[in-house]
């Protein structure tokens, strides 16, 4: 239960199942609910990657938007957030692409270069199966890492964070959080050569 603002009530927050299903009815409550209980971290993730808080909040209301018009057919009962998180950080890159803001740009490319090495990433539409594949071997290899691991990993590579924000979040040096970061790729590497990658 959380209270709500101004009227001394308390609001309940509805699970994903229930929001979806109001997707499903298309009942536009379905966005309030959204908003109210994802609406923050959606626009966090939002800000992260494009450092504008107005063009982050407008990705916050696309999202909405997209997910209005992907569910149906689909249904992520039990992976709204990731369902939405996808949506987020998809409509901030072309943002950042759109806006060419230089600084963000600088930081992608930087980021992209990093793991380009480990993945490879042709833009080909006959390579999409392939992507596909790709991205299952990439989510079974960090299946294999330790929490800690894992999170350092996402925290960067999905969610753009930097390295010295990383390091305050889970209490580690950044020169620890340097390396284990390099010794992941490595590791990354290593697994997809043996899946049958060419990298």
């Amino acid at each position: 239960m959380r209270l709500n603002r101004g009227t001394g009530k308390e609001k309940r927050i509805l699970d994903n199942e229930k929001i979806v299903e109001l997707y499903l009815l298309r009942d536009e409550s379905a966005i309030t609910e959204t908003a109210e209980k994802y609406g923050s971290r959606l626009r966090a993730l939002a800000l992260g990657i494009t450092a504008d808080r107005q063009i982050a909040e407008e990705c916050e209301n696309d999202t909405y938007l997209e997910a209005w018009n992907s569910i149906p057919p689909h249904e992520p009962r039990s992976y709204l957030y990731a369902f939405l998180a996808r949506i987020t950080r998809h409509i901030a890159l072309n943002c950042c692409r759109e806006r060419s803001r230089l600084k963000r740009s600088a930081l992608l490319c930087e980021l992209s270069s990093e793991v380009e090495q480990c993945i490879p990433a042709p833009d080909d539409t006959e390579c999409r199966l392939e992507s596909i594949a790709l991205g299952k071997a990439i989510n079974s290899f960090l299946g294999t890492l330790a929490e800690e691991k894992r999170n350092v990993f996402l925290r960067r590579y999905w969610y753009f964070d930097s390295v010295a924000d990383i390091s305050r979040r889970y209490s580690l040096s950044q020169s620890k959080v340097k390396t284990m970061l390099f010794r992941i790729r490595n590791q990354l590497r290593e697994y997809l050569e043996k899946e049958g990658y060419i990298l």
